[in-house]
């Protein structure tokens, strides 16, 4: 009779994987980080289980967004206050101290809520510039322009 195998968190093997997000297509991009957090690409993936890898993004204030994203879209919360709705769209977000968040907050709503996704997201880590500290793991480049022509903003 054959079983199926299902791997205990003492068994997973983590990569560093590091992605340069220069010029890739936001919803495209955060997809496929999703998908490696969550260790879907790896042939013993277990969905209780965290398996996934650790991902490092540079370059995230460089992202691209297709159609008019950048002014269109926009993202409201509330103060609370009566009359207190706000709104910004994406260029002011991309614009702010903390670019990086738009990223961080697509990626995070591509996976299932619950404590799972809080433990996968602590191996989320973002960047707006090109510098961050994780030389020591020596990082794999995971090249996700190249995977498919439309992850890359075409040439205009």
């Amino acid at each position: 009779m054959k079983t199926t195998r299902s791997l205990k968190p003492s068994e997973v093997q983590k990569k560093w994987w590091i992605v340069d997000a220069t010029d890739l297509v936001c919803g495209r991009l955060a997809s496929i980080i999703a998908f490696y957090l969550k260790g879907k690409h790896k042939p013993g993936y277990t969905p209780h289980v965290d398996c996934g890898d650790n991902i490092v993004v540079i370059n995230a204030e460089k992202l691209h967004f297709t159609g008019n994203k950048l002014e269109d879209k926009e993202f409201f919360w509330h103060t609370g206050h009566p009359g207190g709705i706000k709104s910004r769209n994406m260029t002011q977000r991309l614009e702010s101290k903390y670019p990086e968040r738009v990223l961080i907050k697509a990626v995070e709503r591509m996976l299932a809520k619950g404590p799972l996704r809080n433990q996968i997201m602590t191996h989320l880590k973002v960047y707006a510039g090109s510098e961050h500290p994780h030389g020591p793991q020596s990082p794999e480049i995971l090249d996700i322009g190249s995977m498919n022509v439309k992850n890359r903003k075409r040439a205009s």
